[in-house]
């Protein structure tokens, strides 16, 4: 008997038996190439998961089944043809053969969309409403339209049914075009489809009825539906209540997949896929509240990262399976770990949303932890197999998450590692970064991968700087550089960093410097750090104001986080001003002077404060580099191409400190980021 045992009880979806209690629910991979189609590196990213044991994967978040709903602009599965069959049927096979199963969601998503480009469609909303987000205009919706997207729902599910996948779902959350009919915010239509509670229903019973008719009764079809909307406006949880108890008596859905929140705003699409400053599993009262309602199985995913968060929901019976997706990403082998007894090797997500932060901005989903996923096709392994030729003596210079993957790669290879690291822990910039509101639980990162070096039995050399004549006396075969960067504030002399009168966010972040009262922050940037040095100051009573030279603060944060920042920036008061360049930096008494000039207009004005902290990125700590590199068996250098093509395997001399080869990752050799780093030390390692 395990602890776990619960979660690997089978359960059925009409007849279809899942394996265990875990779903990697629908997301937006942006994998779909060739016009939308399921090609080689989709199908690796699922079939991963079916060998690391999920018991049921839902792909294609969002999948459109209509050509007036585009999905070439972030790369989502086109079932509007029927091209796609014979995609589908690899990916379901390469998912069958490991025991999973493999489903997808289908929708259409009316006005929640952009119309330019692909096919420039006129979009569509029941009642010509305007979209926030992707500010899309659209028309009303006509009834021959309709007619034909009921009739695409069904040929979309034959389609999958065709290729071979376990079941469909159909997308009535999100405020898509099924729940754009339900929802009188959007929906003020006076004919059959509009104003009565049967009449808003109408749109996606009819869907149902044409789906069930083309793939028959034993054929999985699901809903997923938002529990409550959070729109004072829209349909609350008593509303969703209603609505599911509706849709389970026609006897035509086999599963409700539950989530909190519509998302057709900012503010409420940040609650989807709630990130770390949200507690964990913050809207399964609302999955739990439409289970009492309904007779079939319900799903829900959201925020749930570990096993033991799993097995307590699964034993209080708040629903039947849990949807365990960005801890998918993070880990894709995370079932075959529990089974295994190895819960403490499960590399847990950390709620960064760097994954679906990057499907917002129309880029690919990658974790920021693990430079594996969806990297399979390109033979990124996530299980590190023992080398089979000589072991060699390896030392990394650098504790931050570039310089530990490195060591745990290259240990787990079978290479004896040592790693050097000058502070008295590791870390690097990811223990600064966690030192901010909101963004404690980012540590988990590099936990686990210390967890991991302390299991692999690697030599750490904490306080100790990894100085020439260090690693000289080691002789290594290989010598990695993680040094990282230092900030680069001194960019513009006027900025006066030299006479103290700024401070980097790190000077802040690590307490080396105290906060002032009144605090001008300066982001050239404009991602996690300098939102983050503003919050801080502003937790600790600061008067902040948070200057950019950008569009605005925090734009180069994706669309579920920049809104949790945006919230506490506002609560606290912080003035946010962007277009400014900060021109000059001057003492006055005993206040420091900012002189801000707009992009625009070239005009000029001053701000009075205490303290100014720039956050204008980092330059990389070269010195050892150039130190070690003339000496060094390669000059330091990586042929570009070999790299690229996920192969940089070394061909390596005898042992001497003049066959060394060295390499250098990371921001050390130009600002990048955690998962940049990561990736680095992967596809360097891996082959070692």
């Amino acid at each position: 008997m395990s602890e776990f045992d619960v979660l690997f009880e089978p359960l059925k979806i009409n007849k279809l038996t899942i394996r265990n209690r875990i779903v990697s629910t629908a997301h937006a991979e942006v994998y779909a190439t060739d016009g939308g189609m399921t090609t080689d590196r989709y199908v690796k990213y699922y079939e991963e998961k079916a060998k690391g044991g999920c018991g049921l994967s839902i792909c294609g978040g969002s999948s459109v089944v209509s050509i007036d709903s585009p999905q070439s602009w972030w790369s989502s599965v086109n079932l509007s043809t029927d091209r796609i069959i014979e995609h589908f049927q690899n990916l379901s096979g390469a998912v069958h053969k490991h025991g999973g199963k493999i489903m997808i969601q289908i929708t259409h998503m009316g006005r929640r969309s952009r119309w330019d480009g692909e096919n420039w469609p006129n979009l569509m909303s029941p009642s010509g409403i305007r979209e926030p987000v992707h500010r899309a205009t659209c028309k009303t919706i006509e009834e021959e339209d309709i007619w034909r997207v009921i009739g695409d729902f069904a040929q979309a599910a034959r389609r999958a049914k065709e290729g071979g996948l376990d079941g469909v779902e159909i997308s009535a959350v999100h405020q898509h075009m099924v729940d754009q009919f339900w929802s009188p915010r959007v929906n003020k239509r006076t004919d059959q489809w509009g104003g009565s509670f049967e009449n808003r229903m109408r749109f996606g019973i009819e869907v149902l009825k044409a789906v069930r008719e083309e793939v028959g009764p034993d054929f999985v079809v699901g809903l997923r539906i938002c529990g409550d909307e959070f729109h004072v406006d829209g349909l609350n949880h008593d509303d969703m209540k209603e609505i599911a108890s509706y849709y389970n008596k026609t006897g035509m859905v086999d599963y409700f997949g539950v989530v909190g929140s519509g998302c057709d705003t900012h503010n409420t699409l940040a609650n989807v896929i709630p990130n770390m400053s949200y507690p964990p599993e913050p809207f399964l009262h609302l999955a739990a509240g439409i289970k009492e309602v309904v007779d079939v199985p319900v799903i829900h995913a959201q925020n749930i990262k570990d096993p033991n968060q799993a097995k307590r929901i699964i034993e209080a019976g708040y629903v039947d399976f849990v949807g365990m997706t960005r801890a998918h990403i993070a880990d894709p082998h995370l079932i075959a770990k529990i089974k295994m007894n190895q819960v403490d090797q499960i590399r847990q997500c950390v709620g960064a949303n760097y994954c679906i932060d990057r499907q917002y901005m129309g880029l690919d989903v990658l974790c920021v932890q693990n430079a594996a996923t969806s990297r399979e096709y390109m033979g990124m392994p996530h299980i590190i197999e023992k080398t089979t030729g000589k072991k060699r003596k390896v030392v990394i210079v650098g504790g931050g998450p570039g310089g530990m993957e490195a060591a745990r790669v290259a240990a787990e290879r079978g290479h004896d590692v040592t790693l050097f690291e000058k502070a008295d822990g590791l870390g690097g910039q990811v223990t600064l970064a966690a030192k901010a509101p909101q963004r404690d639980q980012i540590a988990g990162i590099t936990r686990w991968l210390e967890m991991e070096l302390n299991r692999l039995g690697v030599d750490i050399r904490l306080g100790t700087a990894g100085n020439e004549d260090a690693i000289r006396d080691l002789r290594p075969d290989v010598c990695i550089l993680a040094t990282g960067g230092i900030p680069f504030v001194e960019q513009n002399p006027e900025w006066g960093a030299e006479d103290n009168l700024c401070v980097s966010s790190w000077d802040i972040l690590s307490g080396k410097t105290e906060p002032g009262k009144s605090v001008l922050v300066y982001d050239t940037i404009c991602e996690f750090s300098g939102m983050s040095a503003a919050d801080y100051l502003a937790s600790k009573g600061s008067l902040v104001e948070l200057v950019t030279d950008d569009i605005k603060p925090g734009v180069g944060i994706g669309g579920t986080t920049f809104p949790t920042y945006y919230r506490s920036l506002y609560e606290r008061e912080v003035i946010m001003s962007s277009d400014m360049m900060l021109e000059k930096v001057y003492r006055e008494g005993d206040k420091v002077v900012a002189v801000l000039e707009n992009e625009y207009t070239g005009q000029k004005e001053e701000r009075v404060v205490d303290q100014v902290v720039i956050e204008n990125g980092t330059r990389p700590d070269e010195a050892l580099y150039y130190a070690l590199k003339e000496d060094s068996y390669n000059k330091g250098q990586i042929d570009n191409q070999t790299l690229f093509d996920g192969k940089a395997q070394p061909v390596l001399s005898e042992q001497s400190p003049e066959g060394m080869i060295l390499w250098r990752l990371g921001d050390c050799v130009s600002q990048r980021n955690i998962h940049a780093a990561m990736y680095d030390a992967l596809r360097l390692c891996k082959d070692l």
